[in-house]
């Protein structure tokens, strides 16, 4: 067996080159869907949330083509000024999880999703819809821990609203989280800049947070607990794009997992995308969780990581400031950007064969956030 060549990001390149291999038409097809109700899996960020984006909600708004859609939304105030714009809700069971809530994941997600634009998060608002019969000790403490996030993260709650619906109506609580920031002028960071010859970098393991959920769910037990990640991750990205400011897309792999927002990356920018699952960083109790439920580590969802593609460049200066800060001490390049397959993602495993990775169809841990 001839001996494979290894890249300048250190790929090893098969036997069988990417552009002899044809992944078009692979995955199996999804029929068209034609639900005359609301599922679950509609609200799974997977490919049912996108027919109702697609479908429904683009039409009715006369918004753009689902392809440019972002965690954030970035619009200009003026010539020189530009913020971003994004709003979340939170629906997740329990209400309390190892290494988190539901207050301080409402703030987390909507200062994340501000930052995969490259803004600075500013300002929240809060909405709740709480149920008859919730403990008003168990709604200080959610709203303690959201207001502790906050402060950690450096952010203002300045609005808010709340409603209270019948017993048996709300599941104790839900929130509805939005934020506002400001894009750094000559930052430009969106899905659809990914390129080839691109690099694709994970801040740290995967799956962290679904799984601590659905270990609280189904009653499982690990020599080591597993906690969510649920945290902040401005910080971190002010850091890289001070590093680098043309870093091409950041996006933070929630719910569909990263495989998801992979799919959704090479989609917008026309390009494939290959990874190495011998690269993919994963906790050992998250995998056996995993495996224990049938679960793939690529689907499960996230709330305090980020992936980055940015150009080979940049890779060096990147990961050396991302391994200094607590939430990327485990970045790690996982894959690359490539012209062939455009619009689909690719994992080479430690066998040296190819698999293509499909955005799921619903969700496989409902209720996660």
């Amino acid at each position: 067996m001839r001996d494979r060549e290894i890249d300048s990001a250190g790929f090893r390149s098969s036997d069988q080159t990417q552009s002899e291999i044809r992944f078009e038409g692979m995955s199996c097809p999804v029929p068209l869907q034609d639900y005359p109700h609301i599922l679950m899996g509609h609200g799974g960020g997977g490919k049912l949330s996108a027919e109702l984006i697609e479908h429904i909600f683009l039409p009715a708004f006369g918004c753009q083509s689902p392809e440019s859609l972002a965690d954030s939304t970035v619009f200009c105030i003026d010539d020189a000024r530009r913020l971003a714009f994004s709003t979340d809700s939170y629906v997740v069971q329990p209400l309390f999880f190892p290494g988190g809530s539901i207050g301080d994941l409402a703030v987390n997600g909507t200062v994340n999703d501000l930052c995969m634009s490259g803004a600075r998060p500013l300002h929240l608002s809060a909405a709740f819809i709480l149920e008859e019969g919730l403990p008003i000790t168990t709604l200080q403490q959610i709203a303690l821990q959201m207001g502790a996030t906050a402060r950690r993260a450096g952010v203002s709650i300045i609005a808010g609203d709340t409603k209270v619906v019948e017993r048996g109506r709300g599941d104790g609580c839900y929130i509805n989280t939005a934020g506002i920031g400001v894009v750094p002028a000559g930052v430009d960071i969106s899905p659809a800049r990914a390129r080839p010859g691109d690099v694709v970098i994970l801040s740290g393991t995967i799956g962290d947070h679904g799984m601590a959920i659905m270990s609280v769910r189904e009653g499982l037990e690990f020599e080591a607990q597993i906690q969510s990640d649920s945290a902040p991750l401005n910080s971190l990205v002010a850091q890289m794009i001070d590093a680098w400011p043309d870093i091409h897309v950041l996006r933070d792999p929630t719910r569909g997992g990263l495989a998801a927002s992979l799919n959704e990356i090479a989609a917008a920018s026309r390009c494939g995308i290959v990874i190495e699952d011998e690269r993919l960083p994963v906790n050992p109790s998250v995998q056996s969780a995993c495996e224990i439920l049938g679960l793939d580590p690529l689907l499960v969802a996230n709330e305090g990581k980020l992936v980055a593609i940015v150009p080979e460049a940049a890779v060096a200066d990147l990961m050396a400031v991302m391994h200094r800060h607590p939430l990327g001490a485990q970045a790690a390049v996982i894959g690359r950007v490539v012209a062939d397959h455009p619009g689909i993602v690719v994992a080479k495993t430690s066998i040296g064969a190819s698999r293509v990775i499909t955005i799921p169809i619903g969700e496989q841990l409902p209720r996660i956030c």
